[in-house]
């Protein structure tokens, strides 16, 4: 599977375009953190009665990325002015959320029992094009975006952030039923006997999407939350925070056993509360600074699966072993699941391969898994021959990737998943295209180990290994006026910033 524009050779999915502004500025942000592949704005469910009629919509925006399914309902409704804030605010949370909340538990409802019947078109003639995963592995994420709130919020807590405010406690008719008793500006569960939902503002919206722009990334956030609330739940704890912010930061700012997230401490039996403000401490930190600067060149990985998304979408891909796009999804997924730390690296070992790799030389990179389950990626980088049809280039390359793939198995027997990719060499190769492929390793036997060995001795590929290992670190530690930190187990030696204080209890922290 390639990246290169071509006429449409192969089925196309058309995406709906947000109706609303609010729904075009949903499309943005998801579009920009999950790719276009995964994002489906404005899909309607099949209710027609005899054929005849519209389709419903089913949600504003609905992400399926393998078992999870993340369920958008965005609403812009207009904050009431009866000078009353309490009487606004239980009127524009009937409109504005709870509203919202019945269309993605309906959503929810119809994906789990007429998975089939989900279309992108309102005549519904176009199917949704992904698999929907069955109900019983299916994963739900309940997300309510609500709009034209944050400045009333500000001026009735002024100097906070503008953001809702959230606790436990509250449920369904907490938020609304009595003007005189209701918390304004605070939600919590939405009803007790039905999933959580979270509920974002559009100001808390970009910041967690700017803060976890991935997929992988953003769906630990959403898993850990639920999980804590559930767990604050069960413990009848009432958790509160003031803003999604900075429940944001301190999930980040805890890292413990390859994950983020702190638990909810065993002595705490009444209430948990987090106060406001560490979010714009964690922003302001030199950690994030290090944090955005490295994440930077990562961005590559993200340019390159969306162009694969763009020619799947539009049926342009070069070659493909079936023309459905959910079979070609399943490649690119292991592409999009990778999380922004990882990125880094896979992108740093991309670009670094066709910077060294000589313009009339071939090249190859393998990059093994860091964590349980990550794919071996196999990067193959070919020059075309001048003058040569690109037609016959492509062909060579493609046979050389794939050959590629299995020799990685031979020499890496611990492989299941590999990824191959290839482009030209140089980095002013151009027209550019890239290829994909997938090799399943997992039923491997002695006809494909002999396979594998005679393409090794025919090409020559991965004869001569050498091996480096890299370690990339989320928050980098940053830089101190041009002094290198101290060396190993620097913790209770001087900071070499000369505050005097130990590495620890500085910028070891």
């Amino acid at each position: 599977m390639e990246s290169t524009p071509s006429t449409p050779r192969f089925p196309v999915a058309v995406r709906a375009d947000g109706v609303t502004p609010a729904e075009r500025y949903l499309q943005r942000l998801c579009d920009r953190s999950f790719l276009s592949l995964w994002s489906y704005p404005s899909t309607f469910r099949d209710q027609k009665a005899s054929g005849k009629g519209d389709g419903k919509e089913l949600c504003d925006l609905l992400v399926v990325f393998g078992d999870d399914v993340l369920i958008f309902s965005d609403k812009s409704c207009s904050f009431p002015q009866t000078g009353d804030t309490h009487l606004d605010w239980s009127r524009w949370f009937r409109r504005a959320v709870m509203k919202s909340a019945e269309q993605v538990w309906g959503a929810e409802r119809w994906l789990r029992e007429d998975p089939g019947r989900i279309f992108l078109d309102r005549a519904c003639t176009q199917p949704f094009p992904l698999e929907i995963p069955p109900a019983d592995r299916m994963r739900v994420h309940r997300i309510v975006v609500a709009h034209n709130v944050a400045d009333r919020c500000a001026a009735f807590f002024p100097g906070s952030s503008g953001t809702l405010m959230f606790d436990s406690s509250l449920t369904r008719e907490d938020h609304y039923q009595d003007p005189r008793t209701c918390a304004p500006f605070c939600v919590g569960w939405l009803h007790a006997a039905r999933g959580f939902v979270h509920v974002l503002d559009d100001a808390s919206l970009d910041i967690l999407l700017g803060a976890r722009d991935t997929i992988t990334d953003f769906l630990g956030y959403l898993r850990w939350k639920e999980d804590l609330v559930s767990t604050a739940r069960t413990r009848s704890v009432i958790l509160r925070y003031c803003g999604e912010e900075d429940l944001l930061a301190n999930y980040l700012s805890v890292f413990k056993n390859g994950r983020h997230g702190f638990s909810l401490p065993n002595n705490v039996v009444d209430a948990f509360f987090l106060a406001e403000g560490d979010w714009v401490s964690f922003q302001s930190s030199p950690q994030r600074a290090a944090q955005l600067a490295a994440d930077k060149g990562s961005y590559l990985w993200d340019e390159l699966i969306e162009k694969f998304n763009k020619n799947i979408l539009g049926g342009t891909s070069y070659s493909a072993t079936t023309p459905l796009i959910a079979d070609r999804e399943k490649i690119m997924r292991f592409f999009a699941r990778e999380p922004r730390v990882r990125r880094r690296m896979l992108a740093d070992a991309l670009l670094g391969l066709v910077e060294k790799t000589k313009n009339t030389y071939r090249g190859t990179r393998v990059v093994l898994p860091s964590n349980p389950g990550d794919p071996h990626y196999c990067f193959l980088v070919l020059p075309h021959p001048f003058g040569r049809p690109r037609e016959e280039y492509r062909a060579v390359r493609g046979n050389l990737l794939e050959a590629l793939c299995f020799v990685t198995k031979l020499v890496l027997p611990d492989a299941l998943d590999i990824v191959g990719f290839a482009t030209e060499t140089g980095l002013d190769a151009a027209p550019r295209s890239e290829d994909s492929m997938y090799l399943d390793a997992r039923n491997w036997n002695e006809e494909m180990e002999a396979h594998a060995r005679a393409l090794q001795a025919d090409l020559g590929l991965l004869t001569n290994l050498t091996t480096f290992k890299d370690k990339v670190a989320e928050f980098p530690a940053p830089e101190v006026e041009g002094v290198v930190e101290p060396g190993p187990n620097p913790r209770n030696k001087p900071c070499p910033c000369g505050s005097g204080q130990k590495y620890k209890k500085c910028h070891g922290r």
